[in-house]
């Protein structure tokens, strides 16, 4: 979240411009004191929201900035019954992950458990297309999900033949 100070620095200057406005304008005093009031009282309201919503997860409808993500790791789901699906994702360039919350549908639910159990029982991980794309409501249970089966080592390469020294040659 590195650009949040960039954000809150956004919400000082709207208070702040705010503020002016209401310094000049042409109102009794007691008015533009509570406008000047209301405004800075907004600086303080807007950083303990930003940082609150660090710890929240965010709703997969409201991803904006990342939504032609092609592919995402899934690192962690809990479901919670009835209510909705939360996932930890990596998205594909990035290193922190990000928490998302997914509408609640059952088939998706038993499909990433079934799909969890196979890609620890095969060391491999699973991987979600297109984790942001609108989706109709007939089809919002349908998640791309991708089983990725871990790289193959390197391979070894053949031992070489062993050097022999031979006493009647010059070289060694």
């Amino acid at each position: 979240m590195e650009n949040l100070i960039y954000v809150f620095a956004a919400t000082i200057a709207v208070a702040a411009a705010l503020a002016s406005l209401a310094i000049w304008a042409p109102r009794l005093p007691w008015v533009r004191i509570s406008a000047v009031v209301a405004a800075t009282l907004l600086i303080p309201i807007s950083y303990i929201q930003f940082v609150e919503f660090l710890s929240r997860p965010k709703p997969q409808s409201m991803e904006w900035l990342e939504r032609d993500t092609d592919a995402a790791e899934i690192l962690a789901v809990s479901l919670a019954e009835g209510e909705a699906i939360y996932m930890w994702l990596r998205l594909s360039g990035e290193l922190e992950p990000r928490y998302y919350k997914f509408p609640w549908d059952l088939n998706t639910a038993e499909q990433l458990e079934e799909d969890m159990e196979t890609a620890a029982a095969k060391h491999g991980k699973l991987v979600l297309r297109n984790p942001f794309e609108n989706r109709r409501q007939s089809e919002a249970g349908d998640l791309n999900v991708e089983i990725v089966p871990p790289p193959l080592p390197p391979t070894k390469a053949p031992p070489s033949m062993p050097r022999f020294y031979n006493p009647r040659e010059r070289k060694i």
